[in-house]
């Protein structure tokens, strides 16, 4: 049976580890599911490693759908994420409807993930959820935010990581299944991890 995101959250209070990986195309998603990959992510970094662009940020929301059905044919059992592309959401709950719908009903996949946590975005979230769409939040180093933010490691500070800390709970208590870290500080993602409920993902975050 396919991976479900109900499952992630039961195999976090068990204890159990979670392996995501990301995939942009048949060949590579058909080798991860049948290792046994927990959840496949297609990731908007395929503007950057497949597409050749500088930042993920010229994607569109095409070309990720576009991807992500050629993962959906080589995907089973594990859980298929799609991530949405920069400015097909942060215009508020509506855009953000109309995109997720899309992904979930072209493409088959399980659930979406977005960007950031700030109060808008926990709205977003929470409204998501509740017209059925489940959710991944992201924090922490967020690359669609790069022009703001730059490519590097991100809640250094105290003040920051308590910022990423509060984000990370918003999404939570908004309804996401799971959280992404992005390069931040280990001890950081530890705190968070233990926080909350929810499975974290860590990406350049150390164990946790």
């Amino acid at each position: 049976m396919p991976v479900t995101p109900q499952q992630l959250i039961q195999w976090k209070q068990q204890q159990r580890s979670i392996a995501v990986l990301t995939a942009w195309d048949y060949a590579i998603a058909s080798i991860l599911d049948r290792a046994g990959i927990d959840a496949i992510l297609v990731g908007d970094s395929m503007a950057m490693v497949a597409l050749g662009h500088d930042t993920t940020l010229p994607l569109t929301l095409d070309e990720v759908i576009h991807h992500a059905k050629a993962v959906r044919r080589g995907v089973k059992e594990a859980l298929l994420i799609v991530d949405l592309p920069f400015l097909t959401y942060q215009e508020g709950v509506q855009q953000a409807m109309h995109s997720a719908g899309r992904i979930l009903k072209e493409t088959g996949a399980g659930a979406v993930k977005l960007e950031g946590g700030y109060p808008a975005m926990s709205e977003t979230v929470l409204r998501l959820v509740q017209a059925g769409i489940p959710v991944m939040g992201h924090v922490g180093l967020t690359p669609q935010s790069v022009r703001q933010t730059g490519f590097r490691q991100q809640g250094r500070s105290t003040e920051a990581g308590e910022k990423i800390l509060s984000e990370a709970i918003a999404l939570e208590q908004a309804g996401a299944f799971s959280i992404v870290l992005e390069h931040i500080p280990s001890d950081l993602a530890q705190t968070i991890t233990e926080r909350l409920t929810i499975p974290t993902i860590g990406i350049g975050a150390g164990v946790y």
